[in-house]
């Protein structure tokens, strides 16, 4: 366990009773993805790599001093401004910026989890990553600890709750909407993300049925799959990530619509009911997790399904 700071030990319920943004005397300990973390208290200087963990600080109303320099979603570029340091990459901390920040917390997860030795060793560090096999619990369990930790506790009680009736909503339209098959393009090639994937969770804790139980999607292109592929699996729902559109490197003929556009897809039970949903591409492949990324996709998701009834 890391602990820094003072030396008195009391509950964390002791610091949640605290007004929000105010400091407290009391220590909170977090527990995150690579241990436990003591604070002081309420931390007043906070630098963000973890972009799903910035997407739910900006949904609680929680202020940053310091983000990615990249990868920013259009819905988050406020945080571009040059008022926030730049604290690197997602996958690569600047550690001169973090040291020269003074901050009293470092929030990493996902992609910056394996930096989290060096950067606990410069500043209190929690690691926010996502256990994928309870996906929106997890989701809603982050929003919980950054209210606690922020003293945001009701913000973050009206949020989850929010989420949930809107989970619940969509298990109950996909319950009897077929199969689904989220596919993904980058480089003009399409490959196809399973339950294991980063929205894997639209099949294991929605319910749309997949059209395989083989798909190997370990890389960031998917399980590369043909065009006769997805005609011959003829999936009833299509939801197609663009990555080139989330990271901003789409070239000229290879978006997503313009790769699907074609004859053999043009066959399939979803192409010809209208049931191909383009997903937003930065909140399904860059935030993902993030409380708005996932109300992003819920959405999306929840209004195409219940057009379609």
């Amino acid at each position: 366990m890391k602990t820094f700071g003072k030396s008195l030990a009391v509950a964390l319920g002791a610091a949640l009773l605290l007004a929000p943004a105010v400091s407290s005397a009391a220590e909170i300990v977090v527990k995150h993805a690579q241990g436990e973390t003591t604070l002081p208290g309420v931390p007043s200087k906070v630098l963000v790599l973890d972009i799903p963990s910035l997407d739910t600080l900006d949904a609680l109303g929680v202020d940053v001093a310091g983000v990615p320099g990249s990868n920013l979603p259009p819905y988050l570029s406020k945080y571009a401004d040059e008022k926030y340091t730049k604290v690197g990459t997602l996958f690569e901390p600047d550690y001169e910026a973090v040291n020269a920040a003074g901050a009293d917390l470092m929030i990493i997860g996902g992609r910056s989890a394996a930096k989290y030795p060096d950067l606990s060793g410069m500043l209190p560090t929690i690691d926010m990553t996502i256990d994928p096999a309870a996906y929106t619990d997890n989701v809603k369990a982050n929003v919980v600890k950054l209210g606690e930790v922020f003293g945001k506790q009701a913000e973050a009680t009206e949020l989850t709750a929010r989420l949930d009736a809107k989970l619940t909503a969509l298990k109950g339209l996909a319950a009897d909407a077929g199969t689904a098959m989220i596919l993904v393009t980058t480089g003009g090639k399409v490959g196809a993300y399973g339950p294991a994937s980063r929205v894997g969770w639209l099949h294991k804790e929605m319910g749309f049925k997949p059209v395989a139980d083989d798909i190997d999607d370990r890389f960031h292109g998917g399980d590369v799959v043909s065009f006769e592929y997805i005609l011959e699996a003829n999936p009833d729902w299509i939801f197609v990530i663009d990555r080139d559109a989330a990271v901003g490197q789409v070239a000229e003929g290879q978006a997503a619509k313009q790769i699907l556009d074609n004859e053999l897809v043009a066959q399939t039970n979803a192409w010809k009911n209208g049931h191909v949903v383009y997903l937003d591409p930065a909140s399904a492949y860059i935030v993902s997790s993030g409380y708005n990324a996932i109300n992003t996709l819920v959405d999306q998701v929840s209004e195409a399904v219940s057009a379609a009834k």
